[in-house]
């Protein structure tokens, strides 16, 4: 995959980061939390066609936009199914975050997240179970990349005090992260990037766990 691009958008009232994967002409999104008309747009700039849709977790700052990209491309939606609880409240809980009635559409055609290899159109790379801030966050590794969502950010995790979050799942999740090369960059769901490396000499995941 040599011509592999990654694109980065801020979205939404959160700033959570939306990340397109291009190969030639095809593109496959993930986290399009908001904002759906600013993500066709710049994919019309791009001339970039999405192939799928993925979300690292359910929360609404990471969703919101799936139904309304669905609407102009009919297009496959991945999202662990033990986050589909999430996905079903995401109107309720964006209204009371973004204090504000949300107009949401809803996601179709979705289809579960496996960890292990996948191979989406021509992209290959590999989903990665890393529950802990939600039941069914996951992360995507590409070749020298990983797109973590909530799991993992430049010197912190992602909250583990939901009522549905664990922190002891999260550490193994992190733990199974830091066996990645440490050379591999980390792209997270909000903020900076950073490298695997980096956060593992980070004496934060120590004092925490």
């Amino acid at each position: 995959m040599s011509d592999l691009k990654l694109h980065t958008y801020k979205v939404g009232e959160l700033q959570t980061n939306c990340y397109v994967v291009s190969q030639g002409d095809q593109c496959l999104i993930f986290d399009a939390g908001d904002s759906a008309d600013f993500i066709l747009e710049k994919l019309l700039l791009e001339k970039l066609t999405p192939i799928a849709i993925f979300s690292t977790h359910g929360h609404f700052d990471h969703t919101l936009a799936v139904g309304e990209i669905q609407l102009s491309f009919d297009i496959p939606y991945f999202i662990s199914k033990k986050d589909v609880f999430l996905l079903n409240r995401s109107k309720e809980t964006a209204d009371y975050f973004l204090n504000s009635k949300q107009i949401v559409i809803p996601p179709k055609n979705i289809k579960d997240l496996k960890d292990g290899k996948l191979k989406v159109g021509e992209f290959n790379f590999e989903v990665i179970s890393t529950p802990g801030h939600t039941p069914g966050s996951t992360c995507f590794k590409f070749e020298d990349f990983v797109l973590t969502g909530d799991t993992l950010f430049k010197g912190t995790v992602g909250r583990y005090d939901f009522s549905y979050s664990d922190k002891k799942l999260l550490k193994d999740s992190i733990d199974r992260l830091f066996k990645l090369p440490e050379g591999t960059i980390v792209y997270p769901g909000h903020e900076d990037e950073t490298l695997i490396g980096a956060e593992m000499r980070n004496e934060f995941f120590s004092l925490i766990f």
